[in-house]
């Protein structure tokens, strides 16, 4: 349950903390008090989200904390704890989350560990369920309906739906498959046209692996033939004199110093590693001047050779554009295409493959189907008989009430049901959809019914403005029921009515006053925790209204008497 509370920065509110009581905790106030803010916080503390408008005009920042006792017995709770990674000690925590103004965005912590806020959330869920004042809407809205009605299937429910959403996946893939395979009309055959155009074109190019860089260099070396031609010649020119007779070469004036120095070295051997080198240089250049000369010899040509390169070249440009940046894209595109034809031309067998395929898988769906079903139905019963005894309870003794689940042929991850709230509020009245009750005391009356059996799971429940259409004889019916239910569980109830409040355990008065400060008018709302005697005043107010008499007094004081008594 939630002990304590502290807002900082929330609207109307500078500063608050609240100590929560166990049992029944009822929060009263003049319209506009700020009730509502304090729930928005208790909302925003269990992961709820806000707009910046939340936070205090002038601050820097809102700041919710709250400390959540639990019973270390209860596995239920242990155990989702663990599942989402929260840690805790002596059955407490610490939740807290602040808004930053600066950026909107929030810090979740629990127990001083940093935390998303769907984890927040989740944490929460475990122990606190809120009913919010506009909730009743959402009751008649047949998809909300099948949320709540899956909420008390559990985890076998989660698990089958798991299930049924990953043999939809396979499903859609299958049919994907299939619709590729049969085409449309003449599209199948056009699409195979296409395909092998394609490949001929692709295969008929023959290109080859590292061709189109083999080219390029090629043609560069073609264009600058007569450039290479000339410079190659005067080499070997200066090289062997090849070219230009008469002329002393580089090799031939090598050779004569090679033969000097010989006849230096008879007289001075300290010369041989010398001569040895120049013997060397002289073995170098002529390897030189040969391999050079045969290059020599390959330039000269064919002047068509250019022309075809060029025609080879646009060939490896053109399929690279139209199949992929590179020639290895290309290769990957040949694949593909060969592959895609295979598999269309030899499809026959691959379809009916797949249709087999295709009805297995909807068999599974099917029987996943009628599982979700009957565990829907199932609880659909248990729930039913309990709601319906609850709103007997409340004073609506004829009252029948039933959870209604039917197929429809399509199917969807939620499985193929539809789930339908219905009930019959008055004896001899066909049972309807909920939806179609217009009576607001009735409609609290329901929600209270389910929310008091969803709530089995929490140790605490917040009810904003359940009393919402209902005086006299059903909202002290509902008050009763209040009681009751708080006697095993943790309540935090905002009210108008004076029934429901005299039953309180603890009674908090929100009050908003007006200063002035520095010139600056600042409207600040506060709560209060009330002794026996306010309590009684505030009973009077709410009998009454503005003007508090004796007889207010009087009946607020028997009002309670009578609701300490029950």
């Amino acid at each position: 349950m939630i002990t304590n509370l502290k807002i900082q920065n929330v609207a109307l509110i500078n500063e608050v903390e609240i100590n929560f009581s166990d049992g029944l905790n009822i929060l009263t106030g003049e319209t506009g008090a700020g009730k509502s803010i304090l729930v928005d916080s208790i909302n925003f503390l269990l992961g709820g989200r806000l707009g910046r408008d939340f936070i205090r005009q002038g601050a820097d920042f809102a700041h919710v904390e709250g400390i959540v006792e639990f019973d270390l017995n209860n596995e239920y709770v242990k155990n989702g704890l663990t599942t989402i990674g929260v840690e805790y000690e002596d059955g407490q925590l610490m939740m807290e989350r602040r808004l930053m103004a600066s950026s909107g965005k929030s810090v979740c912590r629990i127990n001083g560990r940093t935390v998303t806020a769907a984890i927040l959330k989740e944490a929460a869920a475990l122990f606190v369920a809120l009913h919010g004042q506009h909730e009743h809407q959402s009751l008649l809205d047949p998809s909300k309906q099948m949320i709540l009605l899956d909420s008390f299937c559990g985890e076998g429910l989660e698990n089958q739906k798991a299930k049924l959403e990953a043999l939809l996946g396979k499903y859609k893939k299958v049919n994907k498959n299939l619709k590729a395979l049969a085409g449309i009309g003449n599209q199948r055959q056009e699409q195979i046209d296409v395909w092998h155009f394609q490949l001929d074109e692709i295969n008929k190019a023959a290109v080859k692996l590292n061709e189109e860089e083999n080219l390029t260099n090629k043609k560069n070396r073609l264009s600058g033939l007569e450039k290479l031609s000339k410079n190659t010649a005067a080499a070997l020119n200066f090289l062997d004199g090849s070219t230009n007779e008469g002329v002393l070469s580089a090799t031939d004036q090598t050779s004569r110093a090679v033969t000097l120095l010989s006849e230096v070295v008879k007289i001075d051997s300290s010369k041989v590693e010398l001569y040895e080198r120049l013997v060397e240089t002289l073995a170098g250049l002529t390897d030189i001047s040969q391999e050079l000369s045969g290059y020599f010899g390959e330039l000269d040509a064919d002047p068509d050779e250019l022309e075809k390169i060029e025609a080879r070249l646009d060939v490896i440009y053109r399929l690279r554009k139209k199949y992929g940046p590179s020639i290895e894209a290309v290769f990957k595109k040949q694949e593909e295409l060969t592959k895609n034809i295979n598999s269309i031309e030899n499809s026959e067998e691959e379809i009916k493959n797949l249709q087999s395929k295709k009805r297995a898988i909807i068999k599974d769906i099917t029987t996943m189907c009628d599982k979700i079903n009957k565990l829907r139905t199932r609880h659909a019963d248990v729930i039913s008989k309990k709601i319906t005894e609850i709103l007997q309870d409340l004073g609506m003794q004829n009252a029948k009430f039933a959870i209604e689940v039917t197929r429809k042929t399509s199917f969807t991850p939620d499985g193929n049901d539809l789930v339908e709230f219905m009930i019959s509020p008055n004896q001899g009245e066909s049972i309807k959809p909920l939806r179609k009750i217009a009576s607001g005391g009735e409609m609290s009356r329901v929600m209270l019914a389910i929310k008091t059996v969803i709530a089995d799971s929490v140790s605490t429940v917040i009810f904003d403005e359940v009393d919402t259409g209902i005086s006299g004889r059903t909202a002290q019916q509902v008050a009763e029921k209040l009681k009751g239910l708080s006697g095993k569980r943790q309540i935090l109830c905002i009210t108008h009515l004076p029934q429901i409040a005299a039953m309180a355990n603890t009674h908090f008065l929100i009050e908003k006053s007006t200063d002035k400060v520095k010139g600056v008018v600042r409207t600040t709302t506060s709560v209060e925790v009330l002794n026996k005697e306010a309590a009684v005043n505030e009973l009077a107010r709410l009998i009454g209204g503005a003007q508090i008499t004796n007889a207010t007094i009087g009946a607020a004081k028997e009002m309670k008497e009578q609701a300490e008594g029950i």
